[in-house]
Formats: structure tokens, C-alpha cells, sequence
């Protein structure tokens, strides 16, 4: 998933043990294993629910067990039955446990027999965690309803009974029916000229862990972007799309150059609706990405290299629980920043990087002291304590030193091997530190002690000499702000004609919270912030704004925040306004225009932050 900066899912923020059995899964994979799901959904957009009918195939590990125990979370299950090579199907018995309001319903089905195959039906819930239901008018075009799939971390039991646990891989094949006029497309391979005749079918041969397991289907439209890659989004936003992510076939062969070949076939991206709350989902073979990346001038394409990436760190290679989330992330994010140097230079690489450094040195010193560990202790962490930017950018932080410590192809030979060793695995912290201590750290003596490895994964804060890359540019700007904002040097002088967005990103984050009034109107008589569609420029322009007491950037504010569901990009705008009860009724007058147009974690988010600044007006 792209940064948790765009706040993350509840589960992801709990780190847990690497025991065989994930203590966010019900299941028991050391008795059984799922190693194959046949699928079949019908989509009811009236009633918002899939029909359903999963077919689990069975790898019997303990030959006492006789009972499969699943995840599932608010299905209404009408039968279970096992069914046997010829195809015969026979009743079994079930219990549907109470639901917890975590880990949802336990469902243990008595398996005396240990069939090859079982076979539930059911529907889901209008209100599935893991399943997005948007009217018309949540969607870009407003012509067509829209449903999307978020699994990460355990909400794929919420659509499908299955062992929802990262630890636990299987294939899928899926039968999927929807209205005409309605694409579908699924975290498989998709056909990009598949007519729109309400049938579609997938299959994915490789195994997945099931929170990849994704299904998305709407008025959605394809543009070709390479022989392996394709656009799908709304039609009125398909050719932005499809301009912005043109450089797909040569991101995936310069990931391919350093990593080794792409293994999952087609690589296909998917806009979402501009209510979708996130950044950006890495779904096999169709990544889910926020509209918010759509700017015109492809700076902020990061988000596609770093779902690409996760094709090899994440899909190929898998957390096996999330306590070893930074398994996932924090190497995606190195990879994601070779990718972006590669094609667009070290300059966006290095400031995109400080840009993630800067926010975790702010953040890390507040954080509980286990919170501050790549891989956690077990158990003494509960869903507070954001793991978030230490997964991503500690992690990354991590690879970069060892690659400055053993050289770049040394490393990146390193980092190839161990793709190719756990491929289509899932593997715990300590599984990847076995092989780096033979395979980079003993092979290439007195470049690395252990003692330092082992500080960087189960230390807190950050090694005192952790590198920090170089930005000549972002020390300039540090330079010019402090002038400007000393009265030294007029707005109009600021060196700013140039600046890409990570560098307007790193000159605002560098303002003062509460900006003297008269020193932001300089700026936008001479720059022109107000109203810009660079959503990762504006959200940061508004909140100084604001904070400063500048009125007429409000009505721009209130486009910005009704124009965009990101969490990331909404919430500091809302917050900024709350602070005083003038603003406080101006963000609410906006959010009742908005919030048809917002996800339910959106509107969520946002009332939970109306109800405590009304506190704190009193």
C-alpha cells in the first residue's frame, strides 16, 4: 500500500508475533491449508451484496485434524457442504461463532472425513468492511454505481470465508456476473478488450496471501499503455490516466533490469474514484490508485513505482504476519526510489526520500519505544501505537545504509538472490535475517558488524549514523525561506519557477505552523497557490493559509476538500479550519455539500474530528 501517511488500515497498526498461527486468523494452517479458491460472486448493486460461492480446495497437514477453521466477518452463510473427486457434494456441520469486533465470526466446519474439497454459500453484508458500494454521485463520471475491494489487512474474510492471514498462500479462479455495460476487473490477469456482456472470468495461477485477493467493477474504460500494462478508469478520466502512467512498460523494465523478470504477466492500473481514501493498493497483476496522483506533470508517479514494486517485495516475497509488515514496505520502498532515479533522475529520488525522512525524525521521538522497531516485540504493542512511517521509511532507511555500506551491485545482486530464494513465500523477520547474515553481511566481512543489523530491526529510534542523502536544492530552499521569511528577500525573488512538487512539498512543510498573514498573500500574489490541482501542493498551501487567518483562500480550501476523498489530503485542511469556531462552521457547511461524494471512512474521519474540536471550542 502507498505510505500509510494516507492512514492506515486499523490492523496494519498492530504488530504481532511470527507464530505459526497468526493471532489476527482464526485458522488453523498447521492442521489445514487452503491452497486453491474457486469463486463465484453475482454483483447486486440494489442490495449491495455479492452472492457468493467459495470452493476451497484442502491441503491436509495433520491427519487428526477433522475440523477447518475459517475467518469471516459478517456473511450470512446458507450452506457448507465438502464435495469429493466425482463431484458429489454432502452436508456438513457448522458453527458460526459469536463476532468479535476485530477479528469478525470463527467458522469451524466439521471435516471427520478430511474432504479434498469444501464449498460454502453465502452473501455479504451491505456494510462488509472490505467492500466499498458507491452511488453515482461518489464516482467522476456520476453516471454509473462503482464497487471496490480493500483486503488489507483482514477484511478479505468480510467478502470471502477464507484463512485470512498473510502466512497463508493459495491460487484462484473466479466467475464473476454483473450488469451489461459494467467492467469488472479482479487482482488477476484482465483481458482489456473483454465486451462488457456481464460475465467475466479470472484466473490467477500464482499464489497469493489473501489480503491481494481484490475485485473492483463499474463504468470504467481501458487505454493500452504498453504490451504488458493498461489504464481502466471512468471514461472522463481514462486519457489523463493513461498520459500520466505512459511510462509503465519502462518502469517495469527497469525494476526488471535490477530485480529480475516481472513474474505475474500483465501489470495493469486502476484509477479509482476520487472518493477512494487511500494512496494506492498493490492488488496483483491491477494496482488501485488514488485519482490524486493525476497532475499533469508525472511528479508524483512514485505511488505506480512503488505498487509496482511491491510485485516483487510484498507479492513475490510476503510478510508472513503483520508484526513483518516492513518485510513488505519498508523494501518496496527502496525499491520504489531505484525505480523513480532510474527514470526520472537522483535529484526527485534523493528529495522524495528526505521528504520521508524529515517526517519520520519528527514523529519517531513520540512514538511508544516498541513502536519504533522495524519488527516489534510480540504483544506489547495494541492498535494505537502507529507502526506506519517506521515500516516504510525505517525500513528503506535500512536497505540504503546497507547498500552504502556494500556497494551499489553488491547489494542489488544481494537483493535479487533473495527474491529468487523466498519467491512466492511468505517469510517471518528472523526467516530474512538468516539468509542476509551468510549471503551479504559473513560473504563480505568488516563492512557491517551484526550488532548493527540487529540494532537497525530491533532497536528503537535511528542508528546515529544512518545516511542522509544529499539535496543541494532543498538546502538552498531552506535558505531562501529563511530570508523571505526574515523580510531579506521579496516572495517575488523566490528561486521558485523551477521547483517540481516535492520541492514546493519541502519549502511549506518548512513554514512556520502559523505563518504571518502578510507573508503568505505575498506568496500567492506571486505565485498563485490557490487553486492549484496539485492536491499534495494545495493541502499543504491551505493548512498555512488557514492557520495564518487569510479568508479568501477558504472558497479554493472547500473545492479542494469537496474535489478530494484522500484522507491524507482532506483531513489536515478540515483540521486547520476546526481550530476556530468561525472556521469550524465554515468546514461544516462544506462537509454537508461533500459528504455524498466521500467514502465511509472519510465521513468517519471527519465527524470524529468536528465532534472534538466542538469540545475543545467550550
Amino acid at each position: 500500500m502507498f505510505p500509510l501517511r494516507t492512514l492506515a488500515l486499523g490492523a496494519l497498526l498492530l504488530p504481532v508475533a511470527a507464530f505459526a498461527n497468526d493471532p489476527y486468523s482464526y485458522a488453523q494452517p498447521d492442521e489445514v491449508r487452503v491452497s486453491h479458491l474457486d469463486l463465484q460472486l453475482k454483483l447486486d448493486f440494489a442490495q449491495r451484496q455479492l452472492d457468493g460461492q467459495a470452493t476451497l480446495t484442502l491441503d491436509w497437514k495433520d491427519p487428526k485434524a477433522t475440523n477447518l477453521v475459517l475467518d469471516t466477518r459478517d456473511l450470512n452463510i446458507s450452506s457448507v457442504e465438502s464435495v469429493d473427486a466425482s463431484g458429489k457434494t454432502t452436508a456438513l456441520k457448522y458453527v458460526l461463532g459469536a463476532r468479535d469486533k476485530q477479528l469478525g465470526s470463527k467458522l469451524t466446519i466439521q471435516t471427520l472425513q478430511r474432504p479434498h474439497e469444501v464449498r460454502i454459500v453465502y452473501t455479504t453484508s451491505p456494510a462488509a468492511s472490505g467492500l466499498q458500494w458507491l452511488p453515482p454521485a461518489q464516482t467522476a463520471d456520476k453516471k454509473q454505481p462503482f464497487m471496490f475491494s480493500q483486503s488489507e489487512s483482514i477484511h478479505a474474510r468480510s467478502w470471502v470465508p477464507l484463512q485470512d492471514s498473510p502466512a497463508i498462500r493459495f491460487t484462484y479462479d473466479a466467475h464473476v456476473t454483473a450488469p451489461q455495460d459494467t467492467r469488472v476487473a479482479m487482482s488477476a490477469p484482465n483481458d482489456p478488450k473483454h465486451p462488457l456482456n456481464g460475465d467475466f472470468s479470472f484466473n490467477q495461477t500464482h499464489p497469493i496471501p489473501s489480503y491481494l485477493l481484490a475485485i473492483a467493477a463499474g463504468g470504467l474504460d481501458v487505454r493500452e499503455t504498453g504490451p504488458r500494462s493498461a489504464v481502466y478508469a471512468e471514461p472522463s478520466v481514462v486519457g489523463k490516466a493513461a498520459h500520466e502512467f505512459e511510462d509503465t512498460e519502462k518502469m517495469i523494465e527497469t525494476a526488471e533490469k535490477l530485480y529480475g523478470p516481472y513474474r505475474w504477466g500483465r501489470y495493469d492500473i486502476l484509477v479509482l474514484p476520487p472518493s477512494f481514501p487511500y494512496g494506492g493498493m498493490e492488488n496483483p497483476n491491477m494496482t488501485f490508485a488514488t485519482p490524486t496522483v493525476l497532475v499533469g506533470d508525472k511528479s508524483l508517479v512514485s505511488l505506480v513505482a512503488h505498487e509496482l514494486a511491491h510485485s516483487w517485495s510484498g507479492n513475490l516475497v510476503t510478510a508472513a504476519s503483520w508484526r513483518d509488515i516492513w518485510l513488505n514496505e519498508g523494501v518496496t520502498t527502496y525499491v520504489q526510489g531505484r525505480i523513480t532515479e532510474a527514470l526520472y533522475g537522483k535529484r526527485q529520488a534523493d528529495e522524495e526520500a528526505l521528504l520521508d525522512i524529515h517526517t519520520l525524525q519528527k514523529e519517531i521521538g513520540s512514538m511508544p519505544a516498541n513502536s519504533q522497531r522495524l519488527a516489534p516485540k510480540p504483544g506489547a504493542v495494541d492498535a494505537d501505537d502507529s507502526l506506519s512511517d517506521v515500516a516504510y521509511t525505517k525500513g528503506s532507511w535500512f536497505l540504503r545504509t546497507l547498500e552504502q555500506r556494500f556497494g551499489r551491485d553488491t547489494f542489488d545482486n544481494y537483493l535479487k538472490s533473495y527474491f529468487n530464494h523466498f519467491a512466492f513465500q511468505s517469510i517471518t523477520t528472523e526467516q530474512m535475517l538468516s539468509f542476509l547474515k551468510p549471503n551479504l553481511i559473513d560473504k563480505y566481512p568488516g563492512k557491517m558488524s551484526w550488532a548493527e543489523v540487529q540494532d537497525w530491526v530491533y532497536g528503537t529510534g535511528i542508528p546515529k549514523n544512518a545516511p542522509i542523502p544529499d539535496s543541494p536544492r532543498f538546502d538552498n530552499i531552506d535558505k531562501e525561506r529563511s530570508a523571505f521569511l526574515a523580510g531579506t528577500l521579496t516572495a517575488g525573488k523566490l528561486d521558485a519557477k523551477d521547483w517540481n512538487t516535492q520541492e514546493w512539498m519541502y519549502f511549506l512543510n518548512g513554514l512556520p505552523d502559523v505563518p504571518p498573514l502578510d507573508k503568505i498573500q505575498a506568496i500567492d500574489a506571486a505565485w498563485h497557490l490557490t487553486g492549484t490541482p496539485n492536491a499534495e501542493i494545495g493541502m499543504r498551501w491551505y493548512v498555512h493559509a488557514v492557520a495564518a487567518g487569510d479568508k479568501a483562500v477558504w472558497p479554493a480550501a472547500a473545492e479542494h476538500m469537496t474535489r478530494i476523498g484522500r484522507l491524507y489530503l482532506t483531513m489536515p485542511v478540515y483540521a486547520a479550519l476546526s481550530k476556530t469556531p468561525e472556521g469550524l462552521a465554515y468546514a461544516e457547511q462544506v462537509y454537508a455539500k461533500a459528504k455524498d461524494g466521500y467514502h465511509p471512512l472519510t465521513q468517519q474521519a471527519v465527524e470524529a474530528l468536528f465532534a472534538k474540536a466542538k469540545a475543545g471550542h467550550h
